[in-house]
């Protein structure tokens, strides 16, 4: 007989943290020699909400941008995905309940973290069987349509911890400057991306093409994978695999990114969700990051490489994939 447990695992969104290039990446939990993707079985996703109202939102106010940053992931195309609210609840978002509940909690010893997402999943399937997401009241928040001034905004920061409930976990397609205090975010192609807007900016309540290959690449359906296509190959480094390097597929015709990491030790990578067409393939390092966003910290991540453009464009096809793909990097 097979035994399955539970295990607690989490994400966290941070308001300052460092900032690396590109890439999605799904997460997972170890079983024996294999890692399992974290993904939902049933759905709809059922969920409360904590009936607490925080300066500046209601209760029914926070359910609503909860219910559309939710939306935003339901509405992606060919995905197979729902959720149902169930209530208002007098418990807190906190795992092991049986339940999956989304609300505020006070934080201030978490005084970069804006929010987080916890899980308790079957280790055999990778089957997700509760989600619990906090938002830190020690901030300001807002739901207004415009945004506010000096308020985090509610909706953009539950769709990306949403991201997280459904097994996403962060992308490294964003820029940002390094001021006193921390880094801001310039721009972000990713709503994944781990370090949150300014206050006031709302411009992650949309999903763009990185958010949603990841999505698909979890619950796509037929029609998404005869629609798509793929990218694979390795990194390589004086003829070894790199590790940790990730690779960037760029549209030239949309201006879309979408990224996937060398996810071992021979250097492999995998891009999927890729619309038809020729894109232009770099592989960088992270060495600007923080390493713990992204990967375990035991991993030896190769660091020591420099940006490398593949020669030639890549033509993807429709409902097929490009394989065999070698970038080669030199050392720096």
């Amino acid at each position: 007989m097979t035994h399955r447990r539970r295990v607690l695992l989490a994400t966290v969104l941070a308001v300052v943290a460092v900032a690396p290039a590109a890439a999605y990446l799904k997460l997972g939990t170890q079983v024996g020699n294999r890692t399992v993707n974290l993904r939902w079985r049933q759905f709809p996703i059922r969920y409360f909400i904590t009936n607490r109202d925080v300066d500046g939102v209601t209760a029914a106010q926070f359910q609503s941008a909860v219910t559309q940053g939710f939306s935003a992931w339901h509405a992606v195309p060919n995905t197979q995905t729902s959720s149902t609210f169930v209530g208002f609840t007098q418990i807190s978002p906190t795992s092991g309940d049986g339940a999956t509940v989304i609300g505020y909690q006070s934080r201030p010893d978490l005084d970069r973290t804006l929010a987080a997402t916890n899980f308790f999943v079957d280790t055999v399937t990778g089957e997700i069987i509760e989600s619990d997401i906090f938002f830190n009241s020690t901030f300001l928040w807002s739901t207004s349509a415009g945004g506010t001034t000096g308020r985090f905004d509610v909706q953009s920061i539950a769709t990306h911890e949403i991201g997280h409930l459904l097994g996403l976990s962060h992308s490294a397609l964003g820029e940002t400057e390094l001021r006193a205090g921390g880094r801001r975010v310039l721009g972000a192609e990713a709503v994944m991306f781990p370090i949150a807007f300014s206050a006031g900016d709302t411009s992650d309540r949309s999903l763009r093409a990185d958010d949603i290959a990841g999505i698909s690449d979890i619950y796509g359906n037929t029609t998404f994978q005869s629609e798509s296509g793929s990218i694979s190959g390795r990194v390589t480094k004086s003829g070894q695999g790199v590790l940790g390097a990730h690779v960037v597929a760029f549209d030239p015709s949309s201006g879309k990114m979408v990224g996937g990491f060398t996810l071992s030790n021979d250097g492999s990578f995998v891009i999927a969700g890729l619309d038809p067409g020729p894109k232009v393939l770099r592989a960088e390092p992270l060495d600007d990051a923080d390493i713990a966003s992204f990967f375990d910290e035991s991993l030896n991540i190769d660091l020591n490489f420099l940006v490398k453009f593949y020669e030639k464009a890549v033509v993807v096809p429709r409902g097929g994939g490009v394989r065999d793909i070698e970038i080669k990097v030199t050392p720096k």
